[in-house]
């Protein structure tokens, strides 16, 4: 549960809690304890009685155990801040909020990490880990062979995510590049990538254990018998910097054209997986299917039967196409027949009227 998670489970007592304290049970992994310490013996009787052997949620097993304590001794590797009055200047102060942590306006909580927040603040706080030193109270499981389920010497491709043993075991991570082609994997271990193809190292940074910055590997140089230093010690700082920038964008440079090589040799190999599967496929089905016509000769007939019938159908499909083209293009003829005796009739009557007008002005010219 979250912190979040457990002040909803709590209800309408986060207003009646001064404290809230996260203690991690000793031999028990993954599994807390939370003191609590109430406004009033009344709030925490009715809590008591509300909660104990009541299940966290309708999906789990585990139940909720509630617990008086009669006293809480801190050891000396705990550093505990005893609450302060209110009118005190060196109460601490929310991470969250910026405002002073006072239990008569708001509940307490102190994380595994001894940070203390509001309770209304670390409610809205959805993450399991810390706010403030992202600390997470849920440990990473140990990582183990996904195929012998070894704990030792286990390698990690980094193309794939698959993790499996070293040569040294059962060489389960040698048998997925050689099946799959992922040349580089990384040691668990001590965080390097080592390359089958070229049977070598190749990482450029590693991760340092003291701050876990990203540092490169050997930068440190060696010192002559005379005491100089072969690592530029006593060149320009700038212009060591500039050396140094120019070092890491060429790895950067490196890394990305590997990468894209991996990820398009991932591509083809994959694209090869699914064309044989499908080809396995369509062939188990065409088995079956003449398994089945020759076990039962009904089906037989009935299949060329409808072999027939999808024959004549694709014979009667192509006819009903050309007729409906021929049928557009006599369309088309007809519309231009009927314009042409349009246009024909047009002129017809246009020279009559003509030869009319002829005859009226002779007729005139007579009479005169």
């Amino acid at each position: 549960m979250t912190y979040s998670d457990f002040c909803q489970f709590c209800g309408s007592f986060v207003q009646h809690m001064l404290e809230m304290r996260i203690v991690r049970n000793d031999g028990m992994e993954d599994c807390y304890s939370i003191l609590i310490r109430f406004d009033e013996q009344k709030a925490a009787d009715t809590f008591h009685k509300h909660f104990s052997g009541r299940r966290f949620s309708s999906l789990e097993e585990e139940t909720c155990d509630v617990l008086f304590a009669a006293d809480v001794h801190y050891t000396g590797s705990i550093e505990h801040t005893q609450s302060l009055p209110a009118s005190s200047t060196e109460q601490p102060f929310c991470p969250v909020c910026l405002e002073r942590l006072d239990q008569d306006t708001s509940g307490i909580l102190t994380t595994i990490c001894n940070h203390s927040f509001h309770c209304s603040c670390i409610s809205k706080w959805t993450d399991s880990s810390c706010p403030v030193c992202r600390y997470c109270q849920q440990q990473p499981g140990n990582s183990t062979c996904s195929i012998c389920q070894s704990p030792e010497n286990l390698w990690m491709c980094v193309i794939c995510g698959f993790v499996g043993c070293g040569r040294y075991k059962e060489a389960h991570a040698t048998r997925h590049w050689k099946e799959t082609q992922h040349c580089y994997a990384l040691e668990l271990e001590t965080r390097r990538v080592w390359d089958y193809a070229g049977d070598n190292y190749v990482h450029r940074l590693i991760q340092s254990k003291t701050d876990g910055k990203l540092v490169e590997l050997n930068h440190h140089g060696h010192h002559d018998s005379d005491g100089c230093c072969s690592c530029e010690c006593g060149t320009d700082p700038g212009f060591s910097e500039t050396i140094l920038n120019s070092k890491v964008e060429a790895i950067v440079n490196e890394y990305n054209d590997l990468l894209t090589s991996q990820l398009e040799d991932q591509k083809m190999y994959f694209e090869s997986l699914l064309q044989e599967v499908e080809e396995e496929i369509e062939r188990e089905t065409k088995e079956a299917v003449e398994k089945a016509l020759c076990q039962n000769p009904r089906l037989m007939k009935l299949k060329v039967r409808l072999d027939k019938c999808v024959e004549e159908k694709k014979f009667h499909d192509d006819i009903n196409d050309n007729l409906t083209r021929n049928k557009e293009i006599w369309e088309a003829k007809i519309l231009e027949i009927e314009e042409r005796e349009k246009k024909a009739l047009k002129m017809k009557d246009e020279e009559i009227s003509e030869l009319e007008e002829q005859i009226a002005t002779l007729m005139e010219s007579i009479d005169t």
